[in-house]
């Protein structure tokens, strides 16, 4: 296992503070489950990135962190903090697979062929 792009350690850092938030925050009903299966779900795709290094993982944080943004208002969390703690950790999710995407060579190479070389 090796660590290829810092993004994905903080991602991990972001996954477990989301499966401890609801206890530090003191949520209660669905915010416990929702945030701690989003949060389980960021510390896969960190961990996958370790072991499989490929951008495809970014594109799954992305997902992730849309879902952590959205939650809240279609759920209908009642905490503020709640709320806040998954609108941040999803942004915070999907700067850092942005940021890991923009920086990423084979990612790169791959969109550069695909869209500056067009197939004849």
């Amino acid at each position: 296992m090796r660590i290829q792009h810092w993004q994905d350690v903080a991602s991990l850092v972001v996954g477990v503070w989301l499966v401890v938030s609801p206890f530090a925050l003191g949520m209660a009903g669905a915010e416990v489950v929702i945030t701690i299966a989003l949060g389980l779900c960021v510390i896969l795709f960190a961990v996958e990135g370790f072991v499989i290094p490929s951008y495809l993982e970014e594109w799954g944080e992305i997902l992730i962190g849309l879902a952590l943004v959205a939650v809240p208002w279609t759920v209908g969390y009642e905490s503020v903090s709640a709320t806040a703690s998954s609108v941040a950790s999803g942004i915070l999710v999907i700067l850092l697979a942005a940021w890991e995407l923009a920086t990423d060579r084979d990612f790169s190479t791959w969109w550069h062929d695909r869209w500056h070389h067009p197939a004849s």
